[in-house]
């Protein structure tokens, strides 16, 4: 098994005495003792990697590595000498790695939104609402529900000249989740697992910060901005709508509150976006534009820390950078979070976070 020393700003976990706990098919390995998990907020299965030693663990022998298929995981930290533990993911694993020389097995597998994303579907949900579409496939797959109703029958998402449509008929190869990932866009809402809970529900707007970040808090920080997104930003979506045989565009703009002489529009022209979406009404392409250009805009500020790690944050919560003494001191959403625990290491995570500068936004209906 690998050695690692011990750097110097990470020997608080000396102290903190974090534990890994790894259940495998609800049976703890007791040999695990290295884990990795990636959590982010892009529509996507969280993963991780354990590495477990050959020997401690009896059942888990050779045999049981080479024949096993459905392997359910449960990894769990401890800050308190393992008095208590936090679950970080649940999952199923994809692949398992024997090495008989080493002596060790490495793990690598993905949260339950696995079971959504290689479910396919060809049923007819015309009817449904997004929040009933997103119950009824939880509750096939053991999760449990976490959902905020919605009104809108699915089938006007689609073409709202249609009573009914399936759908492998808007496209060929979808999996439920790729239905709950396109219901979650129309509706703006977050669509998400986390254990062995399925959440279908609205876009978190800036809210209090679950953290104060600092420089002193932390191991390493970089700064980043993407200076073409600095200016005004400005999105129009156009649409015909096929029922009404009209026209529609709306239009949101984004200009940046100048905190500084520094800015310049000559340099930085402002940035122009078109899409164009069928079927929406007059007040629907407006709420596009304003949820497109908040989508583009919160790229312009990037932060990305390193710390000892912790059980609380999670991609989609608020963090406050504070202290800089730089314009970057502002609130920001976590992108995601990457977290390490090793023996020598000690459990580590590593933080990324973006949001826009404060903005004054304008929305316009322009004429089709």
């Amino acid at each position: 098994m690998r050695e690692v020393a011990l750097p110097p700003s990470d020997r608080s976990d000396l102290y903190r005495k974090p534990r890994l706990q790894v259940v495998l098919n609800g049976q703890v390995l007791v040999g695990a003792y290295e884990a990795e998990i990636n959590s982010s907020n892009h529509y996507g299965a969280n993963t991780f990697g354990v590495f477990v030693a050959r020997g401690p663990d009896e059942w888990a022998n050779a045999e049981f590595w080479s024949s096993e298929v459905n392997m359910q995981m449960d990894i769990l930290l401890s800050l308190d000498c393992g008095k208590s533990f936090t679950s970080l993911i649940q999952g199923v694993a994809d692949t398992v790695s024997l090495d008989l020389i080493g002596n060790e097995v490495h793990i690598q597998g993905r949260d339950l939104t696995a079971v959504l994303i290689e479910a396919q579907s060809q049923e007819t949900f015309a009817n449904r609402t997004a929040s009933e579409i997103a119950t009824i496939f939880a509750g096939r797959h053991g999760l449990a529900p976490v959902v905020t109703p919605t009104s809108t029958p699915v089938g006007r998402f689609y073409e709202s000249d249609h009573e009914s449509i399936t759908l492998n008929s808007f496209c060929r190869a979808t999996t439920e989740w790729d239905l709950l990932v396109y219901l979650a866009q129309q509706e703006n809402y977050d669509v998400f697992v986390k254990g062995r809970n399925l959440h279908f529900q609205p876009v978190a707007s800036l809210a209090a910060a679950a953290r104060v970040i600092e420089p002193t808090d932390v191991t390493e920080l970089k700064l980043e901005r993407a200076l073409k997104l600095a200016g005004e930003v400005q999105v129009t979506v156009k649409s015909w709508n096929s029922q009404l045989q009209r026209g529609f565009s709306g239009q949101a703009s984004g200009t940046v509150v100048e905190r500084s002489s520094s800015m310049s529009q000559e340099i930085h022209p402002p940035m122009r976006f078109v899409c164009i979406r069928p079927n929406l009404s007059p007040d629907k392409t407006l709420v596009m534009a304003m949820q497109h250009l908040s989508e583009i805009t919160r790229h312009e500020r990037t932060i990305e820390f390193s710390m000892p790690g912790d059980v609380d944050l999670a991609p989609g919560n608020v963090i406050l950078l504070n202290r800089t003494e730089t314009e970057f001191d502002q609130a920001y959403y976590i992108d995601s979070v990457h977290r390490t625990f090793r023996a020598k290491t000690g459990f580590l995570q590593r933080v990324r976070a973006s949001n826009s500068s404060p903005r004054t936004i304008t929305t316009v209906a322009l004429a089709s």
